[in-house]
């Protein structure tokens, strides 16, 4: 652990945001060098849960406090986003503008990162991840627990991993693409920018950028499956 442990905001008070908050009170020392977090509460936009506790942990006010939080010392989380709308966390990212400085990285002590491997400013990996050998991890990026990145992996910004997905070698995943949990990935494909794959599927193409697949073999979903249906195919928000 290194000195006193920073403020930390998390900007979502979602599952994603919940899971992350009880990561960081249980193991403080949580970031890539030892970096340690206390956390301060949530920012959320849903005005019901301005002043309310989710979990014991207050909403502080909504996401554009950010910026306020940020220049009292605070390091912030974005911890929006759901298979509905993956590309939610990047939008609010790119809303915010602050620099990478501004963001935590955490890491939890069960998770195994080599040393070849790095991380991306703002990215969270839960419990038993690993990242096996000279894997490339974006900014924002949202991992849960159990989720495998082989050699060479190259992951985008924003990207959501649920909990169990297991890349095989030299995969691309692009900018907040989203995999269910327990996809499974063969080597060498690559999964477009905002692709969703859904819970289970096994993928032995390309999936490209915007497309929702599922299924073993993954397959397109076809345009007359109701809009609900990728909710269902894909697991639970987080």
């Amino acid at each position: 652990m290194t000195g006193t442990p920073r403020p930390l905001v998390v900007l979502g008070a979602g599952g994603f945001a919940r899971e992350t908050v009880q990561l960081v009170r249980r193991h403080a020392a949580v970031g890539p060098a030892g970096e340690s977090y206390a956390v301060a509460g949530f920012l959320d936009d849903d005005p019901r849960r301005l002043g309310t506790l989710v979990d014991g942990t207050p909403v502080l006010g909504p996401c554009a406090d950010a910026h306020d939080h940020a220049e009292r010392g605070a390091a912030l989380l974005v911890c929006v986003g759901n298979p509905t709308d993956p590309t939610s966390r990047a939008r609010l990212v790119a809303r915010l503008g602050l620099p990478d400085a501004a963001y935590a990285t955490v890491v939890h002590p069960l998770a195994s990162v080599s040393p070849d491997s790095t991380l991306g400013a703002g990215t969270v990996l839960h419990a038993g991840v690993v990242l096996t050998a000279a894997v490339e991890v974006g900014r924002h990026v949202a991992v849960m627990p159990h989720v495998v990145l082989t050699h060479d992996d190259v992951v985008g910004d924003s990207a959501t991993f649920a909990a169990g997905v297991r890349l095989a070698g030299g995969v691309v995943v692009e900018d907040a693409a989203y995999l269910g949990s327990g996809a499974l990935v063969r080597e060498g494909r690559r999964i477009g920018a905002g692709a969703l794959v859904g819970m289970g599927s096994v993928v032995l193409r390309d999936v490209p950028a915007g497309e929702t697949w599922a299924g073993s073999p993954a397959r397109p979903l076809r345009s007359a499956v109701p809009a609900s249906a990728p909710a269902l195919l894909l697991e639970e928000r987080p």
